[in-house]
């Protein structure tokens, strides 16, 4: 009998900075989880002060995995227990671990996600600094020339990181504000929320069903359209 071949786990990284707007990094884990993707998460220690501020929820290592849950399961309104999430194909690094496997370019990923990202995450990854796991895993994803999508959440944006934001462009990542759309009929939050999610995963090509897209027609997105 020839042995089974094992299914190699290639994960999509997944990068939580310090700034406002935890719900979008919520959206998009749920949709990975539910598109059946492996997800590698990486939460700054920046993002957990945000993170307990916005839902009052403690992100904590040692406990990663119910706190994670909690987190997922909880609405863009504050709601908890709204989603049901199946936490099982995750894998938590701590922000701190520069020898976890997303640090170096041999770990086999699908490319890396940073939702949300602050200036301080946008200005450290255009200047390689690589001060945390965060960081260093969107430089290796860059060198790798591997998918990298930076959903920058700040407004107004001053010329320094208008020019990092350049620099991440032209060394290949894809720049996507966290800028939510109203054509596909917004009624919630959670419908926001969604939008700027949904964007995140098209641009990694990963499928979804978070928002309607536009088809051409006028009004389609009003509730009498």
């Amino acid at each position: 009998m020839e042995p089974q071949e094992v299914k190699s786990r290639r994960p999509w990284v997944v990068g939580v900075s310090g700034a406002s707007g935890t719900p979008y990094a919520a959206a998009v884990l749920r949709a990975l989880l539910a598109a059946g993707e492996s997800v590698d998460l990486v939460v700054s220690r920046a993002s957990r002060l945000t993170l307990l501020d916005e839902t009052g929820i403690a992100y904590r290592d040692a406990h990663w995995r119910d706190d994670l849950r909690q987190w997922l399961a909880r609405g863009a309104d504050g709601k908890p227990d709204t989603f049901e999430v199946d936490v099982t194909d995750v894998r938590h690094w701590a922000a701190g671990d520069l020898a976890a496997g997303p640090s170096s370019g041999s770990y086999p990923v699908k490319g890396m996600l940073i939702v949300p990202a602050s200036t301080a995450c946008v200005a450290g990854v255009a200047l390689g600094l690589s001060k945390d796991l965060l960081q260093r895993a969107a430089s290796v994803t860059l060198k790798e020339r591997r998918p990298l999508v930076v959903a920058v959440r700040e407004t107004p944006l001053n010329g320094q990181t208008l020019r990092h934001l350049v620099s991440l462009d032209e060394a290949g990542a894809v720049v996507l504000p966290a800028s939510p759309a109203f054509y596909a009929g917004a009624t919630h939050i959670q419908d926001l929320v969604d939008f700027v999610a949904g964007r995140v995963l098209d641009a990694a090509g990963v499928p979804h069903r978070l928002y309607r897209r536009w088809e051409g027609e006028l009004g389609g997105g009003s509730a009498d359209g």
